[in-house]
């Protein structure tokens, strides 16, 4: 007989009491519960008395992970961490009393997987989340090489119920080129803001100057730039950076930068301040003060 804790290490941290008496006693199991080694996550069910992960409270509830924390569980990039795990349980089957919390959703899933497959992951994002959230699972599925841009298409079209219009933008739309969250969401603002000709990660050269932008279009010679925290780690990083941005104005380029604020929590500055460079009008007034 092996000890309670051991085994449920051994086994990734979680287990049934029907597999754990496999090699084990009941005996064993009562004490290990009673002395706080191990905790119960639903009846039947036990888990090390970490934080469960994702996948262990999918599990305590009978059902699989789904939409942002399959995306998650796949390696995709997400624009915000879910609070609790989502989970996607069969469409008879009730939730069970556990004292842990999730986002619970009723759907055919198979009985036995720890995650929707990725695919199936992409069509419920776009199915639930606001366009920006969703292009930038999909963008990341399509990066990964674990979707195809053919299947997603042809996943879309054949959907029926509602919803189906939302799946089908995102999958004409989706981009592998696209290369994180931020800039997804960067693309997401522009195409709402009614423009269709920015292409994401553009190489703009001659023979002195080389550089790939995140999103530009070619037509308008306007480059967008997405910028996190920690662009600028060093005071190199800073000046190369300084010397880009000189060099594509010399040859022409008017190059917007948006931070991270910009992009996620402002649904409407990326599309003013793009309309207003468009049309060609100097920004020395704030558009935000104007539309209120």
């Amino acid at each position: 007989m092996g000890d309670v804790v051991d085994i449920l290490r051994r086994v990734g941290g979680t287990a049934t009491f029907a597999d754990l008496r496999r090699v084990t006693s009941a005996r064993s199991i009562r004490l290990a519960l009673a002395d706080r080694r191990i905790r119960r996550l639903a009846k039947g069910f036990y888990a090390l008395p970490e934080q469960p992960s994702p996948v262990a409270v999918a599990h305590a509830y009978g059902g699989v992970l789904s939409h942002e924390s399959a995306a998650l569980y796949w390696g995709f990039q997400v624009v915000a961490r879910p609070a609790v795990p989502h989970v996607t349980l069969g469409r008879k089957r009730r939730l069970r009393a556990t004292d842990l919390r999730c986002q619970p959703h009723w759907a055919s899933v198979p009985v036995l997987d720890d995650a929707t497959t990725p695919l199936r992951t992409v069509i419920d994002c776009a199915r639930a989340l606001p366009f920006g959230e969703a292009l930038a699972i999909a963008d990341s599925a399509l990066r990964s090489g674990k979707v195809e841009p053919s299947e997603l298409l042809s996943a879309a079209y054949a959907l029926g119920g509602s919803g189906r219009q939302r799946v089908i933008r995102v999958a004409e739309l989706a981009d592998f080129r696209s290369e994180s969250a931020l800039e997804s969401m960067l693309r997401s603002r522009v195409i709402e803001a009614g423009f269709d000709d920015f292409v994401p990660q553009l190489v703009i050269e001659d023979d002195e100057f080389h550089a790939r932008v995140d999103l530009a279009s070619a037509a308008r010679r306007i480059a967008l730039e997405a910028e996190g925290f920690e662009f600028h780690h060093t005071r190199s990083a800073l000046r190369r950076d300084c010397k880009r941005h000189v060099n594509l104005a010399m040859r022409g380029w008017q190059s917007l930068r948006y931070s991270w604020e910009d992009v996620i929590l402002d649904e409407t500055w990326v599309g003013l301040s793009l309309g207003e460079v468009v049309r060609g009008r100097a920004c020395r007034h704030n558009p935000l003060e104007r539309a209120a």
